[in-house]
């Protein structure tokens, strides 16, 4: 987990989710996902799956990751050859890994939405951070104590 300071020398822990979409007929349905400790395993988790997808069409989906087991997504039946090669493209990009790193790093999401325009499949894969720690700071600001008296 990736800790920083903030306040007054409290320690903040920032965890960052992936997931991978498929939106079809106006229903978003899950294909998998993953909670991981730190951007670079989250983007690469993100890129792999990019490059199984891509590389499933027309073929079987390849063997899941061995240091991932059972998290890789499920597969997608693409009808045409772009959205393949718009996922192929961004996880071949350095450019675009880099720049999804920085939204990473400054706590704001990393998305692709890729469309197959023959069914008006969209899949979409997104990153974002989760401030754990933050969250249950604050519920339990919010959150107002109560005595509890038994017997009485």
């Amino acid at each position: 987990m990736r800790a920083g300071l903030t306040g007054a020398g409290r320690a903040r822990v920032l965890d960052y989710v992936a997931a991978v979409t498929v939106t079809t007929g106006g229903r978003a349905l899950p294909l998998g996902g993953v909670a991981l400790p730190n951007r670079r395993l989250v983007l690469r988790w993100l890129r792999r799956q990019a490059l199984r997808l891509a590389d499933a069409h027309g073929r079987s989906l390849p063997p899941p990751a061995p240091w991932l087991g059972a998290r890789d997504v499920r597969p997608v039946a693409f009808h045409g050859s772009d959205a393949p090669e718009a996922l192929r493209a961004w996880a071949d990009d350095h450019g675009r890994q880099d720049h999804a790193l920085s939204a990473l790093e400054s706590g704001l999401p990393a998305l692709l939405t890729v469309v197959d325009p023959f069914v008006g499949l969209r899949v979409t894969l997104g990153a974002w951070p989760v401030d754990l720690w933050g969250w249950t700071a604050a519920a339990s600001a919010n959150h107002l104590s109560t005595r509890r008296t038994e017997g009485a």
